[in-house]
């Protein structure tokens, strides 16, 4: 079984051995099938060893009372090898080192909590006994025999057999002398004697596509420089702040223009996205998946490598650099994380060992009908730790902020995609996932008690209860949920001439119904703009000025509505094709047309003053903070209310007007008896818009009106959105300063 590479135990043949043929002998074998001559090194003694087969068994007996040094121990031996090609190598023995895992950590990952099983399983460049070399890894609990192959055994799997460490089902060697940067891959025979070559499933790097072999890669050349990030983090509550979300995808947010063609690395993202996000005032960016995956066109959400930064961009440290300057540009950092499923590709994690180790073994829990992927088994305890594991390691190692729970719907229940008769109800005849419903609780769980302040965030299309209520409560155990529902309505609303609009008046008052049932954050993301959906812009009806105005109207809308907000790149300019994977941005529209010059500028102020205003996020998630003031007049598209902060000290008057007429003397409620000015505008000149309204104090007439009991008038702009402020309680120093240059 050593000759074939197929012994689930090569230590019990290959090594030293004490025992045979003679208690007092030693006995130390090795098997080099590409060997011409093997020299034991042992102290000062060099023995040729004999060949004891002819497929390069080498074996060489001695006494104990011959070794040269009574204190030596028999283990500290190397091999001189003089291969069929000339080449001599020096090596040490793999085989001579004892069981390196440890028995708790054993334990705990049977037990399905080794939370930090990153630093455990995988390739790692250690010390042993004063000796250099690589530890290997894996979890193969089926398998008949695991091999590590690469380069420096010639992908040969005979060569480097691993010992199986009992009911774990984990395999283990350590091989002296490897570095960084080599190349491997674990050679897996099945009980059936099939062998299946599979890239490491803790990779912290690979081969970029199409090659798929794992390299070894450490993770502690950076030198982190974000600890008053860090700090502050630790204390940094993030559901009263203000949170607006720009979402990338690094491969085609800008290329080389030089080379069309080449990915930016991070580095060069640094240099370059971070002061873009920074000039349009975000506070976070969110970067769709940067695991590893094979298909671009997958846009990274079919995972492969889920603990593996992307080769496509960089290296593991040029990520840490670019998250280490967002830290130090005070820029959060959100990852796209992908639990739901995984795909098929044969050498990925799929029938691993030859059975259904991390995807469910029924087909219709464990294969997903609608994208032809697998399904994490989330009842196994095994497959549990493994992802709860991989969020904590994009914490840990790579210091991000918070991740995006894609396609969370999917993994909440058994019929999702599915046809009747083609899903297996739960033990209580119901649709609920149940395993995956307590992994996801669990996995909120231990994130929020090692790191308390992530952002965990839901990307969850259902009323599903609680998918932001706290787990002990009977909730998924999020921290936000993506408002998908306002996503398709206001959409909706806006993709319909303004003439049309009174009919649908609905789509626009309707969220408010259900804002403060969930965290939630207001997304115009990515899936709203690919293929056949058109671009954000292009959505909008009417004539180019319509267009832009109905735009800026859309982002206002969303910038004043209780949530959070997530706007995905392109947008701020007004992309006006869709989006594609595989192609830059088009930049050139900023200098060819000023509608898109002003359209971003008014992103910008637009997030300064959203920053600035407490009353438009320190209470996002309480009725407390809105109150509507006229929901009423469909007849003119016009709706308006009022938000507040946490302690409704301050508060602040949003109008909007959906159609392209403007109206003067128009009739608006007042919460308060106080004096108002108009502090923001979307319709201003600068950008882009008519400049119809007035920046002088309205005073409120006592009298009710709406949903309020005051009222004043005013002149409102065509497809604008207006702000008023009272006049002696603007909420801070740095709303007054910035007033003035909006108003400018």
């Amino acid at each position: 079984m050593i000759l074939n590479g197929s012994h689930s135990d090569p230590f019990l043949i290959l090594g030293a051995h004490f025992s045979e043929p003679d208690p007092d002998k030693v006995t130390i074998r090795t098997f080099q099938p590409h060997a011409e001559k093997v020299t034991l090194l042992l102290g000062k003694l060099r023995l040729i060893m004999p060949r004891t087969d002819e497929e390069g068994l080498f074996e060489q007996v001695l006494n104990r009372d011959d070794l040269p040094d009574p204190d030596l121990s028999p283990f500290n031996y190397r091999y001189e090898i003089l291969f069929h090609d000339g080449v001599v190598s020096r090596i040490n023995d793999p085989y001579r080192f004892p069981v390196l895992l440890g028995e708790q950590d054993q334990y705990l990952f049977s037990a399905g909590t080794n939370y930090k099983l990153y630093d455990h399983l995988g390739s790692h460049i250690v010390e042993i006994d004063t000796i250099s070399g690589c530890l290997f890894r894996v979890w193969a609990p089926n398998a008949r025999a695991v091999s590590v192959t690469g380069g420096f055994n010639g992908w040969d799997r005979r060569i480097h057999p691993m010992r199986s460490l009992g009911s774990t089902g984990i395999w283990e060697l350590f091989i002296p002398n490897l570095q960084e940067n080599e190349y491997y891959k674990y050679s897996i025979t099945t009980q059936q004697h099939e062998i299946l070559d599979k890239i490491d499933p803790f990779q912290f790097y690979g081969e970029l596509r199409p090659d798929t072999a794992s390299v070894i890669k450490m993770l502690d050349h950076h030198q982190w420089n974000d600890g008053l990030w860090q700090e502050r983090k630790q204390s940094l509550y993030p559901y009263d702040k203000a949170l607006s979300i720009y979402e990338v995808h690094p491969g085609s947010w800008r290329r080389d223009p030089a080379d069309p063609d080449r990915f930016l690395t991070y580095r060069e993202l640094a240099d370059s996205l971070i002061p873009h996000v920074k000039e349009l005032g975000f506070t976070h960016i969110e970067l769709m998946p940067v695991m590893e995956h094979p298909l671009d066109e997958s846009w990274g959400y079919q995972v492969t490598g889920p603990f593996s930064i992307t080769s496509r961009y960089g290296t593991p440290e040029e990520f840490m650099y670019f998250v280490d300057r967002c830290h130090q540009e005070s820029l959060g950092v959100i990852l796209d994380w992908v639990p739901a499923h995984f795909p098929k590709d044969k050498h990925s994690l799929g029938k691993f060992d030859g059975t259904s180790l991390y995807e469910h073994e029924d087909s219709r829990r464990g294969s997903h009908p609608e994208w032809g992927t697998f399904i994490y088994n989330y009842g196994r305890r095994e497959v549990s730790n493994y992802l709860i594991s991989n969020v904590l390691f994009w914490l840990d190692k790579y210091h991000i902020d918070g991740i995006r729970v894609d396609a969370v719907a999917s993994m909440l229940y058994l019929d999702y995609s599915r046809n009747e008769g083609a899903w297996v109800p739960n033990c209580y005849g119901g649709r609920e996932n149940l395993e995956a419903i307590e992994f996801i609780r669990h996995l909120n769980s231990i994130v929020y008690d090692i790191h308390p302040n992530t952002l965990l965030i839901a990307e969850e299309s259902t009323s599903f209860y609680g998918v932001s209520k706290p787990a002990d409560q009977g909730g998924l155990g999020f921290g936000f949920k993506w408002n998908m529902g306002w996503m398709n309505d206001i959409i909706d609303y806006f993709s319909i001439d303004p003439l049309y609009r009174k009919y649908h008046h609905n789509l626009l008052t309707f969220s408010i119904m259900y804002a403060f049932s969930e965290n939630f954050i207001l997304p115009l993301s990515h899936d709203e703009v690919v293929h056949g959906k058109r671009s954000l812009l292009d959505k909008m009806p009417g004539d180019i000025w319509q267009k832009f105005a109905n735009l800026r109207l859309l982002y206002f809308t969303q910038w004043m509505h209780p949530g959070k907000k997530l706007l995905f790149m392109g947008g701020e300019f007004g992309q006006w094709s869709e989006w594609y994977c595989k192609r830059s941005l088009d930049w050139h529209l900023l200098k060819e047309n000023e509608l898109h010059q002003q359209l971003f500028t008014f992103v910008a102020e637009l997030n300064a003053f959203y920053t600035a205003t407490p009353s438009l996020w320190e209470n996002d998630f309480s009725d407390q903070g809105f109150q509507w003031l006229d929901l009423e007049d469909r007849n003119n598209s016009i709706i308006s209310y009022a938000r507040f902060d946490k302690n409704r000290k301050n508060h602040i008057v949003c109008i909007f007007n959906y159609t392209p007429q403007t109206f003067e003397d128009y009739k608006i409620a007042l919460p308060q008896n106080c004096k108002y000015q108009t502090v923001f505008c979307s319709d201003m000149e600068k950008f882009g818009g008519t400049g119809f309204f007035s920046t002088e104090t309205c005073k409120p007439e006592p009298e009710p009106y709406g949903q309020a009991d005051f009222h004043t008038t005013l002149s409102i702009p065509p497809l604008g959105g207006i702000v008023l402020q009272p006049v002696d309680k603007k909420e801070t120093s740095k709303t007054d300063k910035i007033n003035e240059v909006f108003l400018t």
